[in-house]
């Protein structure tokens, strides 16, 4: 393998570990209220929803009521926090990484839908440049760099 290649798949490993952290943290910040977007007493453990704020207030345009009427259901937010779970751990790691990257992209369109349309562009936001990253990482094979298995980081040697 080249050292261009490399370089690409080390840069790819690097972003697939940031958006990991990206989501992990939301999951840490909304589990335990660490005062960063949720306070303690918000916080999942004191028995806050972490749904019921984005999708109570967040919502407009032609699938508000759809989300509004989500916010705050236990299903809801077990399936949120799974995902902001999984999707981290699964980045961060390497592990199943396609699948990773395409749930986080799933989550990333739902939030976007429910903003419609974005506040700052009538058509992108960071959703869209997220859910970018999210098809990169699964056609770079992001998690074949820098990833966890068998205990070791490293780099797999892999032909395109």
């Amino acid at each position: 393998m080249d050292k261009a290649h490399n370089r690409m798949g080390i840069f790819w490993g690097i972003l697939r570990i940031v958006m990991g952290w990206t989501f992990l943290w939301a999951f840490l910040d909304k589990t335990f209220g660490l005062g960063f977007a949720t306070t303690a007493e918000n916080s999942w453990l004191a028995g806050g929803s972490p749904t019921a704020g984005f999708l109570a207030n967040a919502p407009q345009g032609p699938l508000a009521g759809i989300f509004q009427s989500l916010a705050g259901s236990g299903l809801v937010d077990w399936l949120f926090m799974l995902g902001l779970l999984g999707v981290g751990v699964s980045l961060i790691f390497g592990i199943v990484t396609r699948l990773g990257a395409i749930a986080g992209a799933a989550m990333l369109a739902l939030m976007y839908f429910a903003v419609l349309p974005p506040e700052n562009n009538p058509f992108i936001d960071d959703h869209i440049v997220y859910i970018l990253v999210m098809v990169g990482l699964v056609l770079s094979r992001a998690g074949n760099h820098l990833s966890i298995t068998g205990g070791n980081l490293q780099t797999k040697n892999h032909q395109s």
